[in-house]
């Protein structure tokens, strides 16, 4: 059993892993939930969270905003996050999963 973290893993559904920190990732409610110890599941006691339905490429912009969104919250006139637009449909896919 891991002890909480201040970096947790995230896998994608292809298998790549994007190590993070815990404060950025629990930017998402979702994730937050799963790394919670007091909720008993298994990403709290090993400190990974496996994502079956995004890919890595997702992932990756998906760990971006996690930093971007952490980094510029109390910030104003903000620049926009850069993504590819190909890409939109997933993103909003994955946010939708993520609640972010």
């Amino acid at each position: 059993m891991a002890a909480s973290s201040d970096y947790v893993t995230l896998i994608s559904s292809d298998e790549f892993s994007f190590i993070v920190q815990r404060s950025s990732a629990c930017i998402s409610p979702a994730v937050k939930r799963m790394l919670d110890p007091s909720n008993g599941f298994l990403e709290a006691k090993t400190n990974t969270v496996r994502f079956d339905n995004i890919n890595g490429m997702v992932l990756e912009k998906v760990c971006e905003y996690f930093y971007y969104s952490e980094k510029n919250e109390n910030a104003r006139d903000v620049t926009d996050l850069d993504f590819p637009t190909e890409m939109c449909l997933e993103l909003l896919m994955a946010a939708d999963y993520l609640d972010i």
